[in-house]
């Protein structure tokens, strides 16, 4: 899987890129990460991809002729033109399923904003597809690009070394994941659960799920509404007895969800 990245600070991505799980999975040329300064395609001497707002205001904004040449020349280079995706807080908000769709694309390019944004006729003209990774505040769009390309690049076959440990993240099923504990035993008088040294694995399993549904319930039980209709009836069955009123709300909301699909 190859990423193009349009930015005002590639130099950024060069500890990512060479670190960690990622780091690993470009050596061994699972994933290709390129970066490209968008100051390349200013068109005037001093790099100057910026301008004061029509109408006035605080800020700057990125011009639109700078991001039309590269995003051009980006797509050009290769005979995949790719998807293009803008870092953009109007965006659709990124989610495990989201990353799972992207990690099935064979080039995704990625447009980083700075300042108070692109010039709008980006979006007129190029049609980027927006996404957001949340609804707060940040400099630019290299850490967003970063959360995107690291979700999605360790959901490539090979790049995580235990495949089950992918199946089991948080989001994967729908549900948090379950606590985990290593060595020692015993901490300040805290103790690993008993059943976890058991050795019997039909057990941890099941106290593994149970952790994860109880987690889910208290900590995120929008997750809950949200994949219902996902969960297995092992899962529905625990979350039927730890929360039943939120058990019935998911249930009825799936249900009238479901009824207006066919409807439509």
């Amino acid at each position: 899987m190859r990423f193009d990245v349009i930015t005002l600070f590639p130099g950024l991505f060069g500890p990512f890129a060479t670190n960690g799980i990622l780091g690993r999975a470009v050596a061994r040329g699972l994933v290709e990460l390129r970066t490209h300064d968008l100051r390349a395609w200013a068109g005037n001497r001093w790099g100057q991809v910026d301008d004061e707002p029509y109408g006035g205001g605080a800020g700057m904004v990125v011009q639109a002729p700078p991001v039309l040449r590269a995003v051009r020349a980006v797509r050009e280079a290769e005979e995949d033109p790719g998807r293009l995706i803008m870092l953009s807080p109007r965006g659709r908000v990124f989610d495990q399923g989201l990353a799972a769709e992207l990690a099935t694309s064979a080039r995704v390019i990625l447009l980083c904003g700075r300042y108070e944004g692109f010039d709008e006729r980006v979006n007129e003209i190029l049609a980027p597809e927006e996404i957001s990774i949340g609804d707060f505040i940040l400099g630019g769009g290299e850490v967003a690009a970063m959360v995107l390309i690291e979700a999605a690049a360790r959901l490539i076959p090979g790049v995580v070394g235990d495949p089950q440990s992918v199946a089991e993240d948080s989001f994967s099923a729908g549900l948090l994941d379950y606590p985990a504990y290593t060595r020692p035993a015993e901490v300040e008088g805290r103790t690993v659960p008993e059943v976890l040294r058991s050795g019997d694995h039909g057990a941890v399993r099941r106290w593994r799920l149970e952790r994860a549904v109880e987690l889910t319930v208290t900590k995120r039980p929008d997750l809950i509404t949200q994949h219902w209709h996902v969960y297995s009836g092992e899962v529905r069955r625990m979350i039927e007895a730890t929360a039943p009123a939120l058990a019935r709300a998911a249930r009825d909301t799936s249900q009238r969800e479901t009824e207006e699909d066919a409807d439509a």
